[in-house]
């Protein structure tokens, strides 16, 4: 056996970063940045009321109460070129351009309008309620650097910005597929020996929560010529393939038969449970290296592989350069978390949440064997517990965020 250290470094050595492409603003949120976004206009562009009320020169609104003359009615939008002489007021509404001469507004509430006159019952400084020109951002800033991973926030920015397109490393195409006659995915009955199908069901939401896009290719029949053939597809139209089974040592599958025969790949049986058996490699084909991940058959097995392996070798693959694994957090054990030495580290789901003292306080989600996907579906979280006979309710355990 060996670590999951070198398990992972193995995997993320033996993959490359995508090369980064244009996509649309509004298609690149979650991405990472190939470039910087400098920014080509002020935001805003006009120096506008952050209120509604009325724009005065301030000096006219020292002493209060003061009545002015009102010239008219300014609406976002208005491109109107307004000017306030002294004595005046304009009724302006948020985000309007400000008119020139005036250099202050007064909130609605604080002013009594009657007619073509209004009474402004508080006094303001000069500046107030009003947002200048690039008050927001400055055109030539670098808006955000390369390598920053884009939100929501971000990809409005990129629109305020009229950054229409920017350069990004795009999402992973991950072809998916399992193999087995004894996997069910047409809700049929079952028969004696066989199982519905829930990994590629699993995996495909974990590609997409990621960015990935999946192509599921389903449950391939046991037949090696039929699955060279759809890994051969698979790795042409992709850039990378997850399997499902097939990679413990004992195992018989076509997958390890054929991906030994067709690609350069990696059986490895890392000191972790579950998840032990861990396969990695790459698929050349029209003279590209396309990463194959192996993932074990068992539920549990292969959504901890995911998480520990091959997310953080495609967040790589997609540009990713920090916090490649999910993050750790040191939490409060409030009920035991039980296992026997066996020369492992055990990875147990388990459920946490911020107690009063502001910590993490977790508890196991109940039975930990690799096939029981059920207890592992209310996980947010797995407890890293080292060798040994586990951790006593009040201790500490370092906890990887997965919810």
């Amino acid at each position: 056996m060996i670590p999951l250290s070198e398990a992972l470094q193995r995997t993320l050595d033996g993959v490359r970063t995508l090369a980064p492409r244009e996509v649309a603003c509004h298609h690149a949120a979650g991405l990472v940045l190939a470039r910087d976004v400098v920014a080509t206009e002020h935001v805003p562009p006009f120096a506008n009321t952050a209120v509604d009320g009325f724009a005065v020169h301030s000096a006219d609104v020292q002493t209060v109460p003061a009545v002015l003359r009102v010239i008219g009615t300014c609406a976002a939008g208005d491109s109107r070129e307004w000017s306030v002489a002294r004595g005046e007021a304009l009724r302006i509404m948020t985000g309007a351009p400000m008119p020139a001469g005036a250099d202050a507004v007064v909130m609605v509430e604080d002013c009594e309008q009657s007619g073509d006159s209004v009474r402004v019952g508080r006094s303001v400084a000069a500046g107030s309620a009003v947002r200048p020109v690039a008050d927001d951002v400055r055109a030539g800033d670098v808006v955000f650097a390369a390598g920053t991973v884009l939100t929501a926030a971000g990809a409005g920015v990129l629109s305020s910005i009229n950054a229409r397109n920017v350069a990004v490393f795009p999402r992973a195409r991950v072809a998916l597929l399992s193999t087995g006659d004894e996997l069910v995915t047409d809700g049929s009955m079952l028969r004696r020996g066989q199982i519905r199908e829930s990994n590629l069901t699993m995996l495909e939401i974990l590609l997409a929560e990621n960015e990935c896009e999946a192509q599921n290719l389903g449950v391939v029949a046991d037949d090696e010529a039929m699955l060279e053939r759809t890994l051969l597809e698979a790795a042409r139209t992709n850039d990378a393939i997850v399997t499902s089974g097939g990679v413990s040592m004992g195992d018989f599958d076509v997958v390890k038969a054929v991906l030994s025969r067709i690609a350069d790949m990696q059986w490895m049986q890392m000191a972790i449970k579950p998840a032990k058996p861990f396969a990695f490699g790459l698929l050349a084909v029209d003279d590209r290296r396309v990463p194959v991940f192996g993932l074990p058959g068992n539920p549990v097995s292969s959504l901890i592989s995911f998480e520990l392996l091959a997310r953080p070798a495609l967040r790589k693959m997609m540009g990713h350069t920090q916090h490649l694994s999910r993050p750790l957090v040191r939490a409060v054990v409030d009920a035991p978390l039980r296992r026997k030495p066996d020369g492992k580290t055990h990875y147990m789901r388990v459920f946490g949440e911020f107690a009063g003292d502001g910590r993490l306080h977790v508890r196991d989600t109940g039975p930990q064997g690799s096939h029981q996907l059920a207890a592992s579906a209310a996980a947010n979280g797995l407890a890293v517990v080292p060798d040994g006979a586990g951790v006593a309710a009040g201790g500490e355990v370092d906890v990887m965020l997965i919810g």
